[in-house]
């Protein structure tokens, strides 16, 4: 009776805090460091695994390719002096922005299986972004605002500036923006007007931040928004259609004055045949023979 009232107990206890017998648990599971400083990535199981359990770490980096930390107890080629691992834990002498990703603490023993992540963040302050910001652009047309800075870590988020005055995300909810119609995407720093108005005209820079140091912003540079000049092109192709007039009257004339040289004649050349001279000599030899003096006996 005793013992079926304490497997009762010992069940609701698992069934109401979610605590099994094989476990796999990190005291930290998210961990921020500066860059080229030594971090510590803990994981800790239970005794259910038994004292051989077989532990390794994976890691996944941001763009999802995975690999082995340790394996076989022992730190795999790419991380061989870099990182040591201390009963089931990681340590990183260093840590740079290229281990940025999350790592799996992998346990398996006595026929069970657990793991547990921890993401690790190595952080370094932004760089001063570059800034695309187009001099002129046409009234009605879409106006390209793009910022990037790809050294921050964490990835920095970004703001814009128009005249020294801060871009709220949303204009339509600031009394003083109401009347602009950009849209700003703080995480890749694209602005965009569309359609541009004369109202968008004004100096611009952006500034990229996180939380690992100072922000940094670009140079500001003016965006002019002009009406199209329809009046410059009509008198464009008018003075280009009067050079070509003015063009041929001058052919013209200079044609009608024989300033121009005329196109000589061409005569067809005789055909010269070679006839080689005649054995005999003569000018008039045919061939045959022919006396050409008398005798005197």
């Amino acid at each position: 009776m005793l013992l079926s009232w304490l497997v009762s107990v010992t069940l609701f206890v698992y069934a109401f805090t979610g605590v099994s017998g094989f476990s796999v648990t990190t005291s930290n599971p998210t961990l921020q460091v500066k860059e080229n400083e030594g971090v510590d990535l803990t994981c800790s199981y239970s005794a259910d695994f038994g004292s051989n359990a077989r532990v390794e770490w994976k890691f996944k980096d941001l763009k999802d390719s995975q690999k082995y930390v340790i394996f076989d107890g022992k730190p795999t080629t790419t991380y061989a002096g870099r990182v040591t691992m201390y009963n089931s834990n990681l340590r990183f002498a260093k840590v740079t922005r290229k281990d940025n990703g999350v790592y799996d603490c992998e346990v398996s023993g006595n026929g069970q299986y657990g793991e547990v992540r921890v993401k690790l963040t190595a952080l370094v302050a932004p760089s001063p972004p570059v800034c695309r910001i187009p001099p002129s652009v046409t009234t009605g047309k879409l106006a390209l605002l793009s910022c990037h800075d790809a050294d921050g870590s964490p990835p920095p988020q970004y703001r814009w500036y128009r005249n020294g005055v801060l871009l709220p995300p949303d204009p339509s909810q600031v009394a003083g923006f109401k009347n602009f119609t950009y849209k700003f995407n703080a995480m890749n720093g694209n602005l965009e007007f569309y359609p541009a108005k004369k109202l968008d005209t004004g100096a611009y820079y952006c500034e990229a931040f996180n939380n690992a140091g100072p922000p940094q912003k670009c140079r500001a540079a003016k965006m002019e928004v002009r009406d199209l000049n329809t009046g410059g092109i009509v008198a464009g192709v008018i003075v280009a259609i009067l050079l070509l007039v003015l063009l041929g009257l001058g052919i013209w004339y200079a044609h009608k004055k024989g300033y121009l040289p005329k196109k000589s004649e061409s005569k067809p050349r005789p055909n010269v045949v070679y006839q080689p001279p005649s054995l005999y000599g003569g000018e008039d030899d045919d061939g045959d023979f022919k006396q050409k003096s008398s005798f005197v006996v």
